[in-house]
């Protein structure tokens, strides 16, 4: 049976329990499992190999992505590290230059060190790849939306400009959730997500996943997975499954009242520029019209003046906003990347592509868009 994506997000991967006929996926909370003899067992050895609550989310992500393989991980960064463990020493990757600052971070400090050489550059303009691409190159990075500065970079563009390249193109796709946006479909070769953000949806469970149609690819991950260890247990992964199951309803309204903010925001008089896709003056907007279904409910704005203590004012005045890390959330978050999610990029370097002082990032929630903006227009006026 061909099912749209809310049916999908329900009931892909997910069948009544067995022996009891529950209709959620029971919490496996075990650490092996009997074997009629050796080598004789139905599926499922150790549960760092398998679990069948994991399995049941592995297949529904797959799903919801239009995969044909999904694995997941403790976090987001553990699902990133075993792509870049695809890499060997002398590989190049050309990663967009507007990208979470965790990944710049794990890059840069970690497998840099293996003798893995990293490009940054600006890839909303897919040209820009053939400068840098050559016989070593072996994966292109991209994120779209980009965090925080929300740049579109065009998928199918991307793929193209890649020519013959033999590289593994890899679309973070954890601003637009599967929701919004399906990569594979587009000429990705991997996908990875931060399941911590949209797929969990209520800021209580920390995950990664990696979804892929090749097989070779699938079989790296899943090695990887089993033999680096960085697995999440099954109560994380029982969290991710509720939360996927109404990932439709809460995006929809992301998009409402991401739509919302960022008009009141381009309208206020202290707000110098808004940095969001859905707004038609964003030089990415056509494009995300294109390859997204909505535009998310993620932003970033500046102060006019740029100044840092102006920014603070407004950090530490929201109520309903609250300062702190992470996104994705049914609440409403506000953050400064300059000195929370992109504090290990350099400053040169984060000012290069936007991320300067007073700029403010909205993870905006599902609450009533009216106490929202009454929300940012107080702490705006201090």
């Amino acid at each position: 049976m061909t099912m749209k994506f809310a049916t999908k997000a329900i009931h892909a991967g997910q069948e009544p329990d067995p022996s009891t006929g529950a209709i959620m996926t029971p919490i496996y909370q075990t650490s092996t499992y009997v074997q009629a003899a050796p080598g004789q067992h139905k599926g499922y050895e150790y549960a760092r190999t398998q679990n069948p609550t994991r399995t049941a989310l592995e297949k529904n992500l797959a799903a919801l992505e239009n995969g044909d393989f999904a694995y997941c991980f403790g976090s987001g960064m553990a699902a990133i590290d075993s792509i870049a463990k695809l890499l060997l020493p002398g590989d190049e990757v050309i990663a967009t230059n507007d990208l979470y600052g965790g990944s710049y971070r794990i890059f840069t400090k970690v497998f840099a060190r293996y003798g893995i050489k990293f490009i940054f550059t600006d890839l909303s303009q897919p040209e820009n790849l053939k400068q840098f691409i050559n016989e070593k190159t072996r994966m292109i990075w991209v994120e779209t939306p980009t965090n925080p500065m929300m740049s579109i970079i065009d998928i199918k563009e991307t793929k193209k400009a890649m020519g013959n390249s033999k590289a593994h193109l890899v679309v973070d796709n954890t601003f637009a959730s599967p929701y919004l946006q399906n990569p594979l479909d587009l000429g990705a070769d991997i996908v990875v997500h931060s399941a911590t953000k949209y797929l969990g949806g209520h800021s209580d469970v920390v995950m990664g996943a990696v979804i892929c149609k090749d097989p070779s690819i699938a079989e790296q991950i899943k090695f990887y997975q089993n033999s680096c260890g960085a697995v999440p247990g099954p109560h994380d992964v029982f969290l991710v499954l509720r939360g996927i199951k109404t990932l439709h309803v809460r995006m929809d309204r992301h998009c409402e009242n991401g739509m919302r903010i960022a008009t009141f925001l381009v309208n206020h008089p202290r707000v110098e520029k808004v940095y969001f896709p859905g707004l038609p003056n964003h030089p990415g907007h056509e494009i995300a019209a294109k390859q997204m279904k909505k535009f998310g409910g993620m932003m970033s704005f500046t102060l006019k003046g740029n100044n840092y203590d102006d920014a603070l004012k407004v950090l530490t005045h929201t109520h309903l906003f609250s300062l702190a890390e992470s996104l994705g959330g049914v609440e409403s978050l506000i953050g400064h990347p300059a000195s929370m999610t992109h504090a290990s990029i350099p400053k040169e370097e984060r000012e290069k592509t936007g991320v300067v002082d007073s700029l403010i990032r909205l993870s905006v929630g599902i609450e009533d868009a009216e106490d929202l903006i009454q929300d940012l227009a107080q702490a705006l006026a201090q």
